[in-house]
């Protein structure tokens, strides 16, 4: 029993090829391509106000040399949510609850806002590791913590992603184990299991929502501290 519980996290396979890409890419084709007429269709405007909205969201804390992130950020939230909300559609995979994706995609991005810092203000970025006004005693201490606080940061990324849509699925699947399993022994109970699912259900929405903006928003604070 316990071990199908976590049968959902594994990644579907066909004839040993694991599917992990096609499930990245399917997403894509779900969204409404632009085509040449003067007026689009209310979906395709919709879109288009939410991802304007996003990016002045986005951008607004950094300065002209971090507008050139726009595109990046603004592709990076956009697929995370897609996949993190199709994810908890029945018979469905969600890549975003395996680890090593997340973290693939935290680490470069993560190194590129180092690097750009590195490149552009090395004695800014460098900066970051001592805080003013630190007492000589404690120079090497200090160091050392922010430098550690500084590498732990895309493990923090793709641990929080991770960690949050992995415990929604398995809330959903507990509840709904229970619901089933009621129905016959405790109709009563069940129905306020049901009433519990669907509460379970909304908050996870809102969680797969959330995170992928949460996700996107720190590395946009992190690009901030290094341009």
């Amino acid at each position: 029993m316990n071990l199908s519980f976590f049968d959902q996290f594994t990644s579907p396979c066909l004839l040993g090829i694991p599917l992990t890409l096609i499930s990245l890419t399917f997403p894509a084709l779900l969204f409404p391509s632009l085509n040449n007429r003067w007026i689009t269709n209310r979906l395709s405007t919709i879109q288009l106000w939410l991802l304007h909205t996003t990016t002045k969201q986005l951008m607004s804390p950094l300065n002209k040399q971090g507008h050139k992130w726009a595109l990046i950020l603004i592709s990076l939230m956009t697929m995370l949510l897609t996949i993190n909300l199709l994810g908890l559609l029945p018979y469905t995979f969600t890549p975003t609850t395996q680890l090593s994706m997340n973290l693939a995609l935290a680490f470069p991005l993560w190194l590129a806002t180092l690097l750009t810092g590195l490149r552009n203000q090395p004695s800014t970025s460098l900066g970051h590791l001592l805080p003013e006004g630190t007492p000589t005693p404690l120079v090497p201490a200090l160091i050392l913590i922010e430098t550690i606080s500084l590498l732990i940061r895309p493990l923090a990324l793709g641990v929080r992603l991770t960690a949050n849509l992995t415990a929604g699925h398995l809330l959903i699947q507990l509840t709904s184990t229970a619901t089933i399993t009621l129905l016959t022994i405790a109709p009563t109970v069940s129905a306020l299991t049901a009433l519990i699912l669907l509460l379970l259900t909304i908050l996870e929405i809102a969680v797969a929502m959330i995170q992928a903006y949460v996700f996107v928003l720190l590395l946009s604070l992190y690009l901030q501290e290094n341009i």
